[in-house]
């Protein structure tokens, strides 16, 4: 073969430095364009032979990816179909984009290094995001084929000339420049690897030559050193996610989720993805146990394409309400070269994520009607993914209302439909509204549940991070249902009867009574009022209104409410006219009035977490006197 020289595009002046400056904070995927593309002409002699396209050995397939750090160098080699000279020319000098010109344009509003190489099929060109020289060293499989060599220094001219190669396939060497020279580490390439090569369906080995002085020259002076060579195969190129459910076992999942998460407990359960039509999708989901941290759990599904890792950020892909989900999803239609815009854009991206929202439900549903008592063991996990999923997907409420479960304080739990019929009865208001009671922390509440529970109400726990929008969900979806905290008022008032209790004071003594409670109370914004309770219930009672505390509590989590937020609170202070206490104060001389007062009225604060501070010491100061 005759040497030639030649340039790769007459309008292609500017992409080499348009690469190494835009393309720079991305530099690591070089490693994994290069081995991909290894990976790609290693299944093609493959498929070829399968054919009977190609007659002779294909070999077992191997990518390898050498180090030399001497030598400066990075070899992505393959026994694939190898290049002719010919095909070089195709393939690599004419990069698949009409101009420089269109592209200069264009790539003003890539935003990353993978939408630029998507859109210009530049997977190759990223060698030179961290090489001066590029060599390539090729053999084609076709019969009578020459080797064939190419070099580029990075500028817009290329040398095509016979190599050295007697096997098929193509190395790929990659001569470091000096700004690059972090990826001459073993630990460097091995960490790349690791990220992206992790599961690619080819054997890859990762070698690399270290080369250490040795003591003493040699006979002409110059230093000894000693070379040695290390290499390994860095991939499994069956994961599970390939597989058929049916040939894998539990201890299976549970292995392949230890070599995701090494340091994590074992996932509740997992779903296997497996999906041809109308896109093709495959993949494992696992729920794992929650902490109390979400934020670190985000970002744990990895998003794969034909087995080659693009991201784990796939907010897109997968809905936001499983988002804590921990996993795999590959599909070959998602683009390797994929960009956040694109994924936006794309209509694939919205089938997957409503198939995978449908899987979730199935899931569920198949595992509540299966075991019962089982899926309510796991619903203290479980339960912050099925809320979130009916908050914000109305398919996902659609088929979560028959397996979400509400527990009670007794630990008992009820499907939506189950527990309406469980309190109908007893807490109807006379409106006809089911009043559901809940508590956010039972044993600051405490006192109020136990309030509830003597009139024979039922009071759910609802005390997960997104309880709050949650009970306004179902408030809204529930026909004619009320959901109220447990201490947003006296238990006589929660649900609104028609009858009464009476208070046994006249006008004249509530008066009286509401004079002293009001002076006793030094703080703005506390209503006071003298009504008639059960003699046993408290003698004071201080609630701020359900509404007035659910848009408080949504503004603090930043949900739009941030008027109500600025509002100053307003409690409702309830005196029970019928309490003993309520007549001794009565009997008593004013500075016994207002010391009895106020011991009433701290106690209700420190009931409600309230009494702090100076007013704390007080009132412990005050306890002991009376005592």
């Amino acid at each position: 073969m005759t040497t030639e020289k030649g340039s790769i595009s007459i309008h292609t002046e500017n992409i080499f430095p348009i690469i190494k400056k835009f393309l720079y904070s991305d530099n690591e995927i070089f490693l994994r364009e290069l081995v991909s593309n290894a990976v790609d002409a290693v299944q093609k002699i493959k498929r070829l032979g399968a054919l009977g396209q190609f007659n002779g050995e294909v070999g077992e397939p191997l990518v390898e990816v050498k180090l030399d750090e001497k030598a400066k160098t990075i070899t992505i080699s393959d026994n694939g179909l190898g290049m002719t000279a010919e095909e070089i020319k195709k393939y690599i000098n004419q990069v698949a984009f009409s101009g420089a010109s269109e592209f200069v344009e264009k790539f003003k509003d890539a935003k990353d290094a993978n939408e630029i190489i998507g859109k210009f099929g530049l997977g190759f060109y990223s060698a030179f995001m961290v090489a001066d020289l590029v060599e390539i060293n090729t053999l084609s499989y076709q019969d009578g084929a020459e080797p064939a060599k190419w070099t580029c220094d990075g500028s817009t001219t290329f040398e095509i000339s016979e190599g050295s190669r007697t096997t098929r396939g193509t190395d790929i060497i990659l001569h470091v420049n000096a700004e690059s020279e972090e990826f001459l580490s073993e630990y460097k390439l091995q960490e790349i690897l690791d990220k992206y090569a992790k599961f690619l369906p080819v054997p890859i080995k990762f070698g690399t030559k270290t080369n250490s002085v040795e003591d003493g020259v040699d006979e002409e002076g110059k230093t000894k050193y000693k070379s040695e060579e290390v290499d390994n195969i860095v991939n499994t190129t069956n994961p599970i996610w390939t597989k058929a459910p049916a040939d894998l076992s539990d201890a299976d999942y549970l292995d392949f989720y230890k070599q995701l998460y090494p340091f994590s407990e074992d996932p509740l359960f997992w779903i296997h993805l497996n999906v041809d039509y109308p896109f093709n999708l495959t993949g494992v989901l696992y729920f794992p146990k929650l902490k109390e941290d979400f934020d670190m759990q985000r970002n744990k599904i990895k998003l794969f394409s034909r087995q080659v890792f693009i991201t784990d950020e796939v907010k897109d892909i997968v809905p936001e309400f499983l988002m804590l989900l921990h996993g795999v999803i590959d599909s070959p239609d998602i683009p390797l070269n994929v960009s956040r815009s694109f994924l936006q854009a794309d209509g694939n991206v919205k089938k997957i994520n409503n198939y995978i929202t449908k899987k979730v439900a199935d899931k569920l549903s198949e595992l509540f009607k299966a075991d019962r008592k089982a899926f309510e063991e796991k619903w203290s996990d479980i339960g912050l993914f099925v809320k979130y999923g009916m908050i914000s997907e109305e398919k996902f409420y659609d088929k979560g209302k028959e397996f979400a479960l509400l527990t009670n304080t007794k630990k008992e739990h009820f499907t939506l439909e189950e527990y309406k019929e469980k309190v109908s009865a007893l807490q109807t208001d006379k409106n006809g509204n089911v009043v559901y009671l809940y508590t956010t922390d039972p044993d600051k509440q405490d006192g109020f549940i136990q309030a509830a529970n003597k009139k024979d109400y039922d009071v759910l726990v609802m005390n997960s991070p997104i309880d709050n929008h949650f009970v306004s969900s179902l408030e809204q979806k529930l026909e004619k249902t009320l959901m109220k905290r447990v201490d947003a008022s006296v238990a006589n008032q929660l649900i609104e009867k028609d009858e009464k209790l009476e208070s046994v004071l006249s006008e004249e003594q509530s008066a009286t009574v509401k004079g002293i409670f009001e002076k006793a109370i030094s703080k703005p914004g506390y209503t006071v009022e003298v009504v008639g309770l059960n003699p046993d219930d408290a003698p004071v009672t201080i609630t701020m209104d359900e509404f007035m505390r659910r848009m408080k509590d949504m503004a603090k989590m930043g949900s739009g409410m941030g008027f109500y937020g600025n509002m100053p609170d307003s409690y409702k202070v309830a005196i029970n006219g019928n309490h003993k206490l309520v007549s001794k104060i009565l009997a008593s001389g004013e500075e016994e009035q207002n010391k009895f007062a106020k011991q009433a009225v701290d106690l209700a604060l420190l009931s409600q977490g309230m009494l702090t501070g100076a007013e704390l010491t007080a009132f412990v100061s005050r306890s002991v006197e009376l005592i």
